[in-house]
């Protein structure tokens, strides 16, 4: 993907009194330079789950392609029958996957669900309000004209669009794809992702610890979230806590990909390289946003390839890159509703003191008898704490400069939208 950084017209944010962006302008400008990939394949049906689709699917059939019949009964010809019900001949059998005869007058036809109800015949009657003496059908009432027919068409209309462009497809879409008999379908390619760690501090996991050391589990939950996403992931490893070192791997991921995402060295420390690497071999157009965890969130350029850097707290990772890349790599991957639902719960707790910063805070639903579900939090705010977002089964919004009570009403983002 190609882009002009310096053409954005945006205003870089990482100067010292530059004031945080709200995470709603924050994800505007991500979105703003999110660009889907060009180049388009044709996949079959069975391994094109999870892949967005580059061009509608119009369906060159109707569907049903006839009347069938909804039930297992009887199909007949309503004025046959006198009021109250009467009888008749039962002159066919009509399994699916046949075609039975024209309804003789003053006959029915004993017809099983899918299969076409015959000409002449105007209405199904159900077998468990119907009875049988030998060939003759026997019915106390008169059916309602036109009961448990599918129409010819009433799901799907020829020349219908059955599947947006920009959709990315589920199980249910390759089932609409299959019924209207497309066995291929047009995708973007997948978005390649460059992964790099900086820290000095990382140790893969599998090899011993040394004093002040700590395992990486920031590769493997940015990796985790990517494959989820369908990227093709590149990994960098982890990168010398040098100014040298981090500008050659993040040339690197640039060349070999169409993003490149950093866990850790986006604050200011004087170990954070980071930021200053992506400056110099490009241009960061949004570095602090007004959100907790994860107030130092990089979004740039090195050259024409994005760059996201994420913090080096876990949890902040975590929530960032739902929040923040999620979205952008949803649009660059070419489909078009990034935005996630919120549901709503009622606090199972107080929230006496108000943030400046909008808080997403790790939280589980629990069910309720008497409306809204509870929301209850992970009891550590820490964003070191990666096992609170195993725990949790979403995150619970507290706006900013804000205080909460217990059963106050407020958002949650469900991590099963978010990890989908």
């Amino acid at each position: 993907m190609t882009h002009d950084a310096n053409a954005c017209g945006c205003v870089a944010t990482d100067h010292p009194g530059a004031a945080p962006l709200s995470p709603e302008a924050a994800l505007e400008l991500l979105l703003k330079h999110a660009r889907p990939p060009t180049e388009i394949v044709e996949l079959p049906l069975n391994e094109a789950l999870g892949r967005v689709l580059a061009s509608p699917l119009i369906s060159p059939i109707q569907v049903p392609p006839w009347d069938n019949s909804a039930m297992d009964g009887y199909a007949l010809r309503g004025a046959d029958l006198a009021p109250g019900g009467g009888r008749l001949r039962v002159g066919q059998r009509i399994p699916a996957g046949a075609v039975g005869m024209p309804l003789a007058p003053g006959s029915a036809a004993r017809i099983f669900t899918g299969a076409p109800v015959p000409p002449g015949a105007d209405t199904v009657v159900i077998q468990e309000v119907c009875r049988r003496d030998g060939d003759q059908l026997i019915l106390d009432q008169t059916p309602a004209p036109g009961a448990n027919i599918r129409r010819a068409g009433e799901d799907i209309a020829i020349g219908q669009e059955v599947i947006a462009a920009g959709t990315r497809l589920r199980p249910q879409h390759l089932g609409l794809a299959a019924s209207v008999g497309t066995a291929t379908l047009p995708v973007y390619r997948r978005l390649r992702v460059a992964v790099l760690s900086s820290g000095a501090e990382l140790v893969m996991p599998g090899q011993p610890l040394g004093p002040g050391q700590i395992y990486n589990s920031n590769q493997f939950t940015l990796m985790g979230l990517l494959h989820a996403l369908g990227c093709e992931v590149e990994t960098l490893g982890i990168v010398d806590d040098t100014l040298e070192a981090t500008e050659a791997a993040l040339t690197q991921g640039a060349a070999q990909a169409d993003l490149v995402i950093a866990s850790g060295g986006v604050s200011v420390g004087e170990e954070d390289h980071v930021k200053p690497a992506v400056e110099r071999l490009g241009r960061l157009d949004l570095w602090k946003i007004a959100l907790r965890p994860g107030k130092p969130l990089a979004f740039g350029h090195i050259g024409d390839t994005p760059f996201i850097g994420t913090p080096g707290n876990p949890v902040s990772l975590f929530v960032t890159f739902l929040l923040f890349a999620r979205p952008f790599i949803l649009r660059c991957q070419g489909v078009d509703a990034v935005q996630t639902q919120a549901l709503s719960g009622r606090a199972a707790f107080d929230w006496p003191k108000a943030d400046k910063r909008r808080e997403f805070v790790r939280a589980r639903l629990r069910g309720a008898d008497d409306g809204l579900p509870w929301i209850d939090l992970y009891p550590s705010r820490s964003s070191a704490v990666l096992s609170s977002v195993a725990w949790a089964t979403g995150l619970a919004v507290i706006p900013e400069g804000r205080t909460l009570k217990r059963g106050d009403t407020l958002p949650f983002l469900p991590f099963s939208e978010l990890l989908a």
